[in-house]
Parts: structure tokens; C-alpha cells; sequence
């Protein structure tokens, strides 16, 4: 049975008994007349984009030919298999790359390294090593043209509206990192990071209309206090040779660093959406190379200006691993840091930023405990507890995902219900 309803946005709809009451807008006996819900109508349809009929346009419907277009619906988008191991890839990068990077990175310190701009070089410097895979995936069409992308700007406006910027705040970032890699121990580090999340989830909220549920406020407050236990354990795991106030500043720019990352990526997704504006595995790559070269090129100029260029030489000759080591070390962080940000811009193009930094929380068991066998860093119990309230804080905002996906599902399969039984009384009003 199908019942007309009068006065949804002030337009003609139509929609069964049935599809009314799998939303939920009737009783037990919604399917007889003389129900008193319709009014819940305007609110519970926004699953479903009711087919808008003016009253000419349904007398001359009936006699459409079965071509005709009857009750279209619009469902919401669905995550396939395909979504979910593109997910899980992206992921897998970030955070295969990111503690390896920063494993190598306190290393570099740890054995005679002391150049703070060239270990920032080292975390953005080693882009051209994607060169080869964007070349080959453009070369074979692997990037298809999209409409959505027709107005796009022209790569110079690009580079001014986008590009510089974000490179401008992946330099700070990571040369504020870098100091923090050289004062404090690499498992403190990697969990004061985490705030990263919080950052992110401010700044997302005014650049990106970021929506907060209880599971992601959740999320987000367990990770602030993760960091913030960090604080009460701030003297008691300094490096030998660090003073309180080298530690102190280390603290500090961990934190600036963890808050320029935040803003980075809620950047990055702001850009991709709003100024990019395009859906395709190319910008993914656009946005790593071009933001690097902007990056790698205010470092560069850092490094000259501050001097440290001029005893790199004798840094290399002193590292206590050898010339080769220290090659290789600086070389596989700059490679490691790569492949974190293909993971990070990928996971930032499939889902959202906030989604991206999460994921990378994920990463706190593996470094601090790499970092107790590698530096023999002190696990005591204040780590211990950060450490379990970030993945807390981690798995909370995946159940947050977990629940949106399966609404989504529920939304498609009433929408899809609901244009069947339309069509179906169409077909007999034309018999």
C-alpha cells in the first residue's frame, strides 16, 4: 500500500507503508490507517530522497513508458572489499613507516649525530624515491581521469593556495620532532605524539565540520591524558647528558611538533576536498611530492644558514658506527618516512584526517617496546598506563568507524527496499 504525504519541504512525496515502518516511524500496527506518525515523516526521511511528484507530473507517470524513471533513491556510499584493503594497506604503510623512521631517527642521535636540520631532511627529504612508482602508475593509466576533478586549479595556483603551505607546516613539524628525538627518550617521544590526535580532532572541527560522537570524545580524552601522565614522569627518564632544560625544551617542541602535525593533515584534508578537488590516487602523490620539495627546500636553506652544513663531515668520520651506518641510517629513515606518508595522504583520501592520526596511535606498543631493546629506554609504570589508555583511546574511535560503516549498510539496504516497492506499484498502475 503507498500513501501520499503532504508538505515535506513543502513538495509532494510518496513512500510505502512498509518502508515507513522498517525506519521505525509506526507502532506495532502502523500498517493500518488512521496512524498518528506521518509528522515523524520529515525528520526519519533523510535516509531516503522521497521521489518528488507535482500533481501533473503523477496523472502523467501512469502512462510513462516502463522506461520512464519511477522513485529514484539516493543511497549513501557504501564501503566495499576494495575500500577496506585499500584501508588496510594505507594503514599497514603508516604504521610499518613510522617506527622504523623513528627508531632510526633516535638512533642517528644516539650514536654521534648531531645536526637537528639534517635529521629533519632525513624525515622529508627522501621523496624522489616515490618519483619512480608515480611515474610508472601514470604511465599505465592507473589513474583515471575524474569529472569531479574538472575544476581543479592549474598547478601554479596549486602550489600557492596548497602546496607551500602544507610544506611550510610539514618543515616545522618535523624539524620541532626532530629536537624532540634529540633530548628526550624515543618511547616518550612517541607517546607524547599521540595528543597529535586531539590536535587534530580541534582543527578538523572548524576546517573540516569534523562531527563528534561519544565514542570519539572518548577516544580523544583518553589520548590527552595518555600524554598528559607523561608529564608527571618528565625527570625521572632523561638521556645521560641531557640537562632539565634541554629536556624541558624537547618536551615543549614535541608538543609544538605534535600540534603542527594535527593542523597539517586537517589541512590536507581541506585541500583535497575543497581545493583540489579530486578523487583519484594521483593527488595522493601530488600532495606527497609537492608539499616534500616545498619542505625539503626550507630545511636545505635551515641547514645552510644555521652552519651545521659545515661539520657534517667530521660528524660522519665520528659516528660511532662507521661512515656506512651512518649513511644507511640516515637513508632508510628518510625511505621509512616515506612510506608513512603514503599511508598518512592515503588514509586522509579514503576516510579523514582525524581517522589517518588515529591509525597512527596504533604504533605506540611497537616503538616504545623496540625502544627498551634498541636504547634500553625505561618501561616503568607511567608509560606502562600511557601506553594502555592510547590504545584504549584508539580502539574507541575504531568502533566509532566500526558503527558508521553499519549504518551506512542499513541505510543502502532500506533505500534499496523502499525504490523496489515504488517501482513495483508503478508497474501496476501502468498494468
Amino acid at each position: 500500500m503507498v500513501v501520499e504525504i503532504v508538505g515535506i519541504k513543502g513538495k509532494l512525496g510518496r513512500v510505502t507503508f512498509g518502508a515507513l515502518d522498517k525506519l521505525g516511524m509506526l507502532g506495532s500496527r502502523g500498517s493500518e490507517p488512521g496512524f498518528n506518525t506521518i509528522d515523524m515523516a520529515e525528520a526519519q526521511l533523510q535516509l531516503v530522497e522521497i521521489t518528488e511528484l507535482g500533481t501533473n507530473e503523477k496523472e502523467s507517470s501512469i502512462g510513462q513508458a516502463s522506461g520512464g524513471t519511477v522513485g529514484q533513491i539516493r543511497k549513501s556510499p557504501t564501503r566495499d572489499y576494495k575500500w577496506w584493503i585499500r584501508t588496510i594497506l594505507y594503514s599497514i604503510f603508516l604504521i610499518t613507516g613510522q617506527s622504523l623512521a623513528t627508531i632510526l631517527g633516535r638512533l642517528y642521535f644516539e650514536k654521534g649525530g648531531g645536526s637537528k636540520w639534517l635529521a629533519t631532511l632525513a624525515q622529508i627529504g627522501g621523496f624522489p624515491v616515490v618519483i619512480p612508482l608515480y611515474c610508472f602508475i601514470l604511465c599505465r593509466k592507473l589513474v583515471p581521469d575524474d569529472d569531479t576533478g574538472s575544476d581543479s586549479p592549474p598547478l601554479w595556483m596549486a602550489f600557492v593556495k596548497v602546496y607551500v603551505p602544507l610544506g611550510l607546516l610539514v618543515a616545522g613539524s618535523s624539524f620541532l620532532f626532530s629536537v624532540g628525538l634529540q633530548y628526550l627518550p624515543v618511547s616518550t617521544v612517541t607517546l607524547i605524539s599521540a595528543s597529535q590526535l586531539a590536535f587534530n580532532a580541534f582543527f578538523s572541527y572548524f576546517l573540516n565540520s569534523q562531527k563528534f560522537t561519544a565514542a570519539i570524545i572518548n577516544s580523544l580524552v583518553l589520548l590527552t591524558i595518555s600524554s598528559v601522565l607523561l608529564v608527571v614522569n618528565n625527570h625521572t627518564d632523561k638521556p645521560s647528558g641531557v640537562s632539565k632544560a634541554k629536556y624541558a625544551a624537547g618536551f615543549v617542541c614535541t608538543v609544538g611538533g605534535a600540534a603542527l602535525y594535527g593542523l597539517l593533515l586537517a589541512s590536507q584534508q581541506l585541500a583535497i576536498r575543497k581545493v583540489l578537488k579530486k578523487q583519484t590516487l594521483k593527488v595522493v602523490f601530488d600532495v606527497i611530492i609537492y608539499q616534500s620539495l616545498v619542505a625539503s627546500t626550507a630545511i636545505v636553506v635551515g641547514l645552510f644558514a644555521s652552519g651545521e652544513s659545515k661539520g657534517l663531515r667530521k660528524e660522519m668520520s665520528e659516528y660511532s658506527l662507521g661512515k656506512v651506518s651512518y649513511v644507511m641510517t640516515l637513508l632508510w629513515t628518510a625511505i621509512g618516512w616515506q612510506v608513512f606518508a603514503i599511508g598518512t595522504v592515503g588514509l586522509i583520501f579514503e576516510v579523514s584526517s582525524l581517522y589517518s592520526i588515529s591509525v597512527g596511535t596504533v604504533g605506540l606498543p611497537i616503538v616504545p617496546v623496540l625502544a627498551v631493546f634498541v636504547f634500553h629506554d625505561k618501561m616503568d609504570g607511567i608509560k606502562g598506563m600511557s601506553m594502555v589508555l592510547a590504545i584504549w583511546g584508539f580502539v574507541s574511535y575504531i568502533y566509532q568507524h566500526y558503527l558508521d560503516h553499519k549504518k551506512s549498510k542499513m541505510e543502502n539496504r532500506i533505500a534499496s527496499e523502499i525504490g523496489d516497492e515504488d517501482c513495483l506499484h508503478a508497474s501496476d498502475n501502468r498494468a
